[in-house]
């Protein structure tokens, strides 16, 4: 006689309904969950009456990630985000392969976060070019702090302006490690020239965040300043930018 098969032995272990790495459950006609729905809706609602002054940086940060993660549930990924990087900018300007060490974060991410970046970096550079730099200091300040600030390492850019003190190009000359960056003299000047400029103002940045400039830092100002009185060239700052501020040597006295 043929024994009963045991459909114990054939049977599988029950799979769990939802992992961590999957989406949040869909409800009815492939629509998001009306909680995650609603949440969504605030946050867009509250941007759009108050600005981004009116929500803190985890939920700006959520907003950015709804597109790039349109069926999930993003205020996890935020938050990590924010944990590892410090705040918003800091987020924006982290490296493509740091970013990527954070669990959730895919292409799709990774665009979003570049492109609004990008947007921000041109909105500012906008805003100082082909513009006169003198009467309009506060934009500069703001244009150095968006593209150079949250840069894990240095980065030494040389603004160039016309006999209106009009910035009439920015360019990066030279980039380093994190506490260091080789910066040639005579290769600005030399450049300046090249460009018909009259003046030229110095930007770079510390990623330790403090902007105490180095021996070095006022060494080498010393020597393009030195340059520039050769050529008949203003040289009418250097700047330092920090994480939360930035020194001008012309206001310390190093000029």
């Amino acid at each position: 006689m043929t024994r009963p098969r045991d459909t114990n032995q054939l049977s599988e272990p029950p799979l769990p309904i939802f992992t961590e790495a999957q989406p949040v459950p869909r409800a009815r006609g492939d629509r998001l969950p009306s909680y995650l729905r609603d949440h969504r809706q605030r946050l867009r609602t509250r941007f759009m009456d108050g600005g981004a002054d009116a929500m803190p940086d985890y939920e700006l940060l959520e907003m950015v990630l709804f597109r790039a993660i349109p069926r999930q549930d993003v205020k996890p990924l935020a938050r990590a985000l924010l944990e590892r990087f410090g705040d918003f900018n800091g987020v924006l300007s982290a490296p493509t392969a740091r970013l990527r060490e954070v669990r959730g974060v895919g292409d799709a991410v990774l665009v979003e976060l570049k492109l609004i970046e990008a947007a921000a970096h041109r909105l500012a550079r906008a805003r100082v070019m082909h513009r006169p730099v003198i009467s309009g200091w506060d934009a500069l300040l703001d244009y150095c702090r968006t593209s150079m600030a949250h840069r894990e390492t240095e980065q030494f850019r040389v603004l160039f302006l016309d006999r209106k003190n009009i910035l009439i190009a920015d360019e990066e000359q030279a980039h380093g490690t994190v506490d260091h960056v080789p910066v040639y003299p005579r290769e600005v000047v030399k450049r300046a020239l090249e460009l018909n400029a009259s003046a030229l103002i110095l930007v770079h940045n510390h990623p330790s965040g403090d902007p105490t400039p180095s021996d070095s830092d006022i060494a080498m100002t010393e020597q393009i300043a030195t340059g520039c009185t050769a050529l008949g060239l203003v040289l009418h700052d250097h700047l330092i930018v920090g994480k939360a501020r930035e020194i001008s040597f012309r206001a310390e006295g190093f000029l």
